[in-house]
């Protein structure tokens, strides 16, 4: 699946590591340039989960259209494919406006899929997916991490072992075809002629990333994050196990059900999202159409998005 090029070429993107600032960032943008915010964003997508996706303010959404926030509901799934035909069918509307798409968000899997298309690959082995699935449930999420390390390393070095869908996903691809899912995904950058002339990411200090980080969580806890996820609990459908592995949900899921304090479960959310933020930065600087923009933290956002406009001569 593929996004057309004429299309794509009319985008702009900016993504960045988890609590980088994309958000006022791109409201920034907005007052600059014409655009719609399509969120970047894989949990943001469900409805329901607010604080600890930091999906974007109802004050955000009514200042600058948001697209692609509260598309589903946290029982159900959305595949990276769903994502991207979903995408080019709302940039289509925005362009048919006369406004500029811009994606903005820190899901590195969907910005690649966005620029060079998706592997579909087999049908699923339902059998094959619930059997691995009972051994996740009595192992911890590291045994079927650790057998994808043995068959897709390269899979296995790009997915964190909580990303228990697309690990089951990646066993699979290479149980059906004998081929790691990695060697398939071989998608490469578009030529330069094709490709958008606007993909950046904010690239700041890891130290205050750090602080800002550990702020943030604290700050979820306040607005009532604990509550959120008891919410999401009770509902009449059971979260799925995409939804329930999701940052933050999956630490307060362990502590509700007595398997943690609650500032055991803080520091444990505090502790996974650097590392998530990590492995962003690692996968925004080894994207080739991705050009980082180092910031400070300083920076006030009506600064950075003047910097992007003049970064490729807006």
């Amino acid at each position: 699946m593929q996004f057309d090029s004429t299309l794509l070429k009319q985008c702009r993107f900016l993504a960045g590591p988890t609590g980088c600032g994309k958000s006022e960032t791109a409201l920034a943008l907005a007052k600059q340039i014409d655009v719609e915010v399509v969120a970047l964003d894989s949990m943001s997508l469900y409805r329901g989960m607010d604080i600890g996706t930091a999906k974007a303010s109802s004050s955000m959404q009514n200042s600058v259209p948001h697209h692609l926030i509260d598309v589903i509901e946290p029982h159900q799934e959305y595949s990276v494919a769903d994502y991207v035909s979903t995408a080019a069918v709302v940039c289509s509307e925005i362009v048919a406006r006369g406004k500029i798409p811009l994606f903005a968000g820190g899901t590195g899997l969907y910005l690649r899929a966005v620029l060079r298309g998706v592997f579909d690959g087999p049908a699923a082995d339902w059998e094959f997916r619930r059997r691995l699935e009972g051994e996740a449930a009595a192992n911890t999420p590291e045994f079927l991490h650790g057998r994808l390390r043995e068959v897709d390393p390269t899979s296995a070095e790009r997915l964190h072992p909580n990303d228990q869908r697309r690990v089951i996903r990646a066993l699979e691809v290479f149980h059906i075809t004998g081929r790691p899912l990695s060697a398939q995904q071989s998608e490469r950058p578009a030529p330069l002629d094709e490709r958008p002339r606007h993909v950046h990411w904010l690239s700041p200090p890891r130290d205050w990333l750090r602080q800002r980080i550990d702020a943030r969580v604290l700050a979820m806890i306040d607005e009532g994050l604990v509550d959120e996820v008891r919410r999401l609990l009770s509902a009449t459908h059971p979260m799925s196990r995409t939804a329930r592995q999701a940052l933050g949900y999956k630490e307060v899921i362990d502590h509700l059900d007595g398997h943690a304090t609650l500032e055991e479960a803080i520091e444990t959310i505090q502790r996974r999202t650097r590392q998530f933020a990590k492995r962003q930065h690692t996968w925004f600087r080894n994207l080739e159409e991705c050009t980082a923009v180092e910031i400070t933290g300083r920076e006030q956002p009506d600064e950075l998005a003047e910097r992007l406009l003049n970064a490729a001569g807006s």
